[in-house]
């Protein structure tokens, strides 16, 4: 049985792949947008939202069938015909390249899957069977987005802020330890979801007598 190993991949900047034109292939090239990939979808047609970042220039479009040059210069593939012979020559040429490639509805053809998720910011939470049951992670996921709401966002964002003061002012590992964790304690999540516009100056006041030297 296939098992994956789970990370957590930069792409920024780096040339993707889609085959296809359809729903599933527009789904997709939104993940690698909002990732901050340089996107090509290879497609006779388009989806409207798909025509749409073409015309807006957020994506490359070839007007035409797919052809294994299309390869060229990508670091990750996705094949999202409804063609399956299509579809596995694209795992073919990405195998022979040493490129990623995700197969839809066609995890034994994946070197990657693509996660359900849930987004607050820069908290990502991902929900992956395999390939065994796309609905029982959607269902996960969806579960997930009702335990963990927008005060996860503010609460990152914060303790991103504090961590840089703290890192710059607290010279030993142990106690910039201590000033983190608590920061990052249940008291102060709820301070993001009961009072999020007073939240960051009641932790920059905390931190500040935290940080002064006790008399």
């Amino acid at each position: 049985m296939k098992k994956y190993y789970p990370m957590m991949v930069d792409i920024n900047g780096l040339r993707c792949l889609v085959v296809g034109g359809g729903k599933v292939a527009e789904r997709k090239t939104r993940g690698l947008l909002d990732a901050g990939a340089l996107v090509t979808v290879v497609s006779p047609k388009l989806t409207p939202q798909l025509a749409q970042w073409a015309d807006t220039g957020e994506i490359e479009w070839r007007h035409r069938l797919y052809r294994r040059e299309d390869h060229e210069g990508c670091r990750l593939v996705i094949a999202a015909t409804d063609q399956t012979e299509v579809n596995v020559q694209i795992r073919h040429e990405a195998d022979a390249r040493g490129q990623w490639v995700n197969v839809i509805d066609r995890p034994e053809l994946c070197t990657f899957t693509v996660p359900a998720t849930v987004t607050r910011g820069k908290l990502c939470i991902a929900v992956s069977t395999g390939g065994a049951s796309p609905s029982l992670a959607q269902t996960i996921r969806d579960q997930l987005a009702s335990m963990y709401g927008e005060e996860y966002e503010l609460h990152l964002e914060l303790l991103q802020e504090m961590r840089g003061i703290i890192q710059q002012r607290v010279p030993v590992p142990k106690e910039r330890y201590q000033l983190v964790k608590e920061l990052a304690g249940e008291e102060w999540l709820e301070e993001c979801r009961a009072n999020p516009e007073k939240v960051r100056s009641k932790m920059y006041q905390w931190l500040d007598h935290a940080l002064s030297p006790q008399t």
